[in-house]
C-alpha cells in the first residue's frame, strides 16, 4: 500500500502538463471532459501561468466564474479576513452575519417585483433544481417547461431540464417524468418567437395542461446552449402566459448574471421580471456559491429543513461575494462589460470581414457576452464542429485559453474577465485571430 508520504513524494516528481496529464488519465474519470491538457501553477485577472511557466490570456474565466478576474484583490482581502474568523458552522446550525447581509443586498438589486428573499446554496445545479422545488411547493403542481439547448446542470432534476442530449443525458437511462422542452429561437435554427409560442400551444393541448405546470424555466441568454439570447417578445409572451395560469417564471442567470451582459442581471433587458433567479458561478469570484433570489411569498412557501444544504451559503463565499457587489460598484465593471464587448465584437466583425481565416458567422452577444459560430463555408450556415476544435487547440498553442458551447458544438464563447485591461483583450484577440487563421 502507498503510504501518504510515498504518495507526496511522488506528486513532486510530476512537472509537465503531459506527465500530469498522463496521471490524470489514470486517476480521474474520463467523464470529467476538459478543453485543453492545460495544468495552471497561478493565475492573475485575466492572466493564467501552467506549471511550465507558460503564460495565456484567459478568455474562459472558469466558465464565466471569474467576471472579476482571478484573485480580485477585494475578494483575496475578504476571504482571508474571513478565515481569520472561522471557515464553516453550517447555516443551519450556526448563523453568521455574511449570509444575511448578502441575501440583503441580492434582494436589493434583484429583477424581482416587491419584497424578495434569498436562499444560498453551493452549485448552479442546486440552485435551479430548488427553484423547482420552491415552485412545486408553491403551486402545487409538479410540471415544469423549459427550452432547447438550454444547460441547467447536472444532477438528475437538471440533466432532465437540460436540453441536450450529448453529452448529458443519453448514458443515464430514462428521463425524470413531467419536465418538457420548447424550442428555442434563434436564426441558425431557423425557429422563430412564433414556432416557440405554437409549440406551447400544442403542449398545452396534448400533453399537459397549464393548470398543472409549475414552472416555466428559461436563460435570458443562453450559455451552453450558444449564446442565444431569448428575443424580448418571447420574455414577455412568456410573463403573460404564466400570469394567466398561475405559472412560475423563473430566469436561470447562473452563467448570465453578475454583469456579464452589460447589467447586473440579463433579465434586465427585458421589459418584464421573473418570480424566482437562480444565481451561481461570478456571484463570488471564484469561490463555490450559488442561490435562490424570488418573491417573498413564493420563497417561503417550503417550511423549515425543506431548503438548504451542508456547505449552502459556505462563509467564505459569502465573504467572496459580498467583495465582488462592492467591486462592481466601485469599479464601473458594468460599463466596462459593455466596452469590451464593443471591443471584441468590433475585431471579430473585421475578421470575418478580412475573409482570411476560417468562415466565422451569427457574432452576437449582449455586454461581453460575446459569441460566433465556426461555419465550413463562407456564407453559408453548415456547422463546423471539427474546425471549432481545431481552433481551440491551435489557440491554447499560442497561449489564449478558449471554450466552445452550441448544439451543433461549433460555437466559441468569449468570457474574459470584465477587469480585464484593453491591452490584455487586444493580445488574446490577436492570438483568438492568428488560431483561426492556422
Amino acid at each position: 500500500m502507498t503510504t501518504y508520504a510515498e504518495s507526496g513524494a511522488r506528486s513532486a516528481k510530476a512537472s509537465s502538463n503531459a506527465e500530469w496529464f498522463a496521471r490524470r488519465e489514470v486517476a480521474v474519470p474520463r467523464g470529467v471532459g476538459h478543453s485543453t491538457a492545460i495544468f495552471a501553477e497561478r493565475a492573475l485577472n485575466a492572466e493564467l501561468w501552467d506549471i511550465e511557466g507558460k503564460r495565456y490570456i484567459d478568455f474562459v474565466g472558469g466558465i464565466a466564474v471569474l467576471n472579476t478576474g482571478h484573485r480580485h484583490p477585494k475578494v483575496m482581502a475578504a476571504v482571508r479576513e474571513q478565515m481569520e474568523r472561522f471557515t464553516h458552522t453550517c447555516f443551519q446550525v450556526a448563523l453568521y452575519d455574511t449570509y444575511v447581509r448578502l441575501a440583503e443586498r441580492l434582494n436589493a438589486i434583484a429583477p424581482i417585483d416587491g419584497p424578495a428573499k434569498t436562499i444560498l446554496l453551493t452549485t448552479g445545479s442546486e440552485a435551479t433544481e430548488n427553484a423547482v422545488k420552491i415552485a412545486r411547493a408553491a403551486t402545487g403542481r409538479t410540471g415544469v417547461i423549459c427550452f432547447t439547448g438550454a444547460f441547467h446542470g447536472r444532477t438528475f432534476m437538471a440533466t432532465n431540464m437540460t436540453g441536450k442530449v450529448l453529452p448529458y443525458k443519453r448514458p443515464f437511462g430514462p428521463a425524470l417524468p413531467e419536465v418538457w422542452h420548447a424550442p428555442f429561437p434563434a436564426p441558425q435554427f431557423h425557429v422563430t418567437v412564433e414556432d416557440s409560442l405554437k409549440y406551447l400551444e400544442f403542449l398545452f393541448r396534448a400533453d399537459i395542461d397549464p393548470s398543472r405546470v409549475a414552472a416555466i424555466v428559461i436563460e435570458p441568454v443562453q450559455g451552453e446552449g450558444g449564446f442565444h439570447m431569448a428575443p424580448p417578445e418571447l420574455m414577455t409572451a412568456l410573463r403573460a402566459l404564466c400570469d394567466k395560469h398561475g405559472i412560475v417564471f423563473v430566469a436561470d442567470e447562473v452563467q448570465s448574471g453578475f454583469g456579464r451582459t452589460g447589467k447586473m442581471f440579463a433579465m434586465e433587458h427585458f421589459a418584464v421580471k421573473p418570480d424566482l433567479v437562480c444565481v451561481a458561478k461570478s456571484l463570488a469570484g471564484g469561490f463555490p456559491l450559488s442561490g435562490v433570489i424570488g418573491r417573498a411569498a413564493l420563497m417561503d412557501a417550503c417550511g423549515p429543513g425543506a431548503l438548504g444544504g451542508t456547505y449552502a451559503g459556505n462563509p467564505l463565499a459569502c465573504a467572496a461575494a459580498l467583495a465582488v457587489l462592492d467591486a462592481f460598484a466601485e469599479e464601473k465593471l458594468l460599463d466596462r462589460a459593455n466596452a469590451i464587448g464593443a471591443r471584441l465584437k468590433a475585431r471579430l466583425e473585421a475578421i470575418c470581414a478580412a475573409n482570411t481565416s476560417r468562415p466565422i458567422a451569427y457574432i452576437r452577444g449582449p455586454g461581453a457576452m460575446v459569441a460566433f459560430d465556426l461555419v465550413k463555408e463562407r456564407g453559408g450556415e453548415e456547422p463546423d464542429a471539427e474546425g471549432t476544435k481545431r481552433v481551440i487547440a491551435r489557440a491554447a498553442e499560442l497561449g489564449l485559453v478558449l471554450l466552445s458551447c452550441g448544439v451543433f458544438a461549433n460555437t466559441i464563447r468569449i468570457l474574459v474577465p470584465l477587469t480585464a485591461s484593453d491591452s490584455v483583450v487586444d493580445e488574446g484577440l490577436d492570438r483568438l485571430e492568428a488560431a483561426l487563421k492556422a
